[in-house]
């Protein structure tokens, strides 16, 4: 059975060494090289202790070397997009589940993975429970003019709101087919306590030790509320959507965005 070749991108971080883990356990994908900006020795022991991998804090110098179908990104923003370019300039397809990535960057990987023949999945949330939420939350926006959206991580999480909360508040908008109803605070006595506002919907940011990642989709109407939470207990539950990707990625050309796509979700909008 022919293995898909995977080089890992932010391999020293969190989700990187979570998905170094996943690509070890699956018969299907081969780590065969790994890169991180704190990379300070050249190889890479593997944590199923089958060997090692080149590592390096250069890209370019791994995918050349190691020559992968696909590159797996979990890092920030800028290092993302950067790595895109790189990645898909050698041909090479991209998974990406990096938060923060901006619609203007979105249609410059859609646009150059057509032209350089290759797949790319960028997902702001690879937890198959946080897909389903999204897309349950697109029905309930049908139905209901007031909504709002409290997302909770971790301490170390590099942006606020999530872009998980971001692309929640979006879709919801979408599947309304109009903002929902923001009413300000008359007086506010401490600045931002309602949080940012997208399309009507408030969000709501906690960053504290001892979480993971949960987002909760409140909906309001005259005398009842409806709750949709989704609660990540541990980094794992992200790598089955990881794994998806990276094996359906290979099959594709140009942007999928959004796990949903993969798990055919939105055909039962």
């Amino acid at each position: 059975m022919k293995t898909i070749a995977v080089v890992v991108n932010g391999a020293l971080g969190k989700m990187g060494r979570e998905v170094t883990a996943a690509v070890c356990r699956d018969a299907e994908l081969q780590i065969v090289g790994a890169v991180d900006i704190k990379a300070v020795q050249e190889k890479l022991p593997l944590p199923d202790g089958s060997g090692d991998v080149p590592l390096s804090t250069e890209l370019g110098v791994i995918l050349e070397s190691c020559n992968p179908q696909v590159l797996v990104d979990f890092t920030i923003a800028e290092a993302a997009i950067a790595a895109a370019r790189t990645a898909i300039g050698q041909g090479v397809n991209l998974v990406i589940g990096t938060s923060g990535i901006s619609d203007d960057n979105l249609k410059e990987i859609d646009r150059l993975s057509k032209a350089s023949n290759v797949g790319a999945v960028v997902a702001p949330n690879f937890a198959v429970g946080a897909v389903v939420l999204l897309h349950l939350a697109r029905i309930a926006a049908r139905y209901f003019e007031y909504a709002e959206i409290i997302e909770l991580h971790h301490q170390e999480k590099a942006d606020s709101p999530s872009g998980t909360a971001l692309a929640t508040a979006k879709a919801m908008s979408e599947a309304r087919g109009k903002p929902f109803t923001y009413v300000p605070t008359k007086k506010e006595t401490l600045g931002g306590c309602r949080g940012g506002q997208v399309d009507g919907v408030a969000i709501h940011s906690v960053r504290l030790q001892g979480l993971v990642a949960s987002q909760e989709v409140v909906f309001g109407a005259q005398g009842q509320i409806l709750s949709l939470r989704h609660d990540t207990m541990s980094r794992e539950c992200f790598m089955p959507g990881v794994v998806l990707a990276i094996k359906e990625v290979v099959k594709r050309k140009g942007l999928v965005y959004g796990l949903d796509t993969l798990l055919d979700l939105k055909g039962e909008r």
